[in-house]
C-alpha cells in the first residue's frame, strides 16, 4: 500500500469522502487535484504536482482547519 492510500484510507475511517484526479494545467504541466468533504467540517480541495504531495497537503489543511476550530 503506497503512503497516499494510507492517508485516503485514515481520512475515510475518520468520515471523510475523498477522491482524486490528475490532469493538466494551462501550460500543459501534470498536476494531481485532491478533496475531501465532510459534512461537519465542510470541504477541502488542493493541488499538486505529486499525488503524495497532493494528499499530505490536504491531510496538513484539515487538521490545521480542525485545530483552529477546537481551539478556545
Amino acid at each position: 500500500m503506497k503512503y497516499w492510500e494510507i492517508i485516503i484510507e485514515n481520512l475515510r475511517n475518520a468520515g471523510w469522502n475523498c477522491g482524486s484526479m490528475a490532469t493538466t494545467d494551462a501550460k500543459g504541466r501534470s498536476i494531481w487535484v485532491v478533496a475531501a468533504e465532510r459534512e461537519d467540517a465542510g470541504r477541502f480541495i488542493v493541488h499538486a504536482d505529486e499525488v503524495l504531495t497532493a494528499f499530505m497537503e490536504l491531510q496538513a489543511v484539515i487538521h490545521r482547519q480542525l485545530r483552529n476550530v477546537n481551539s478556545p
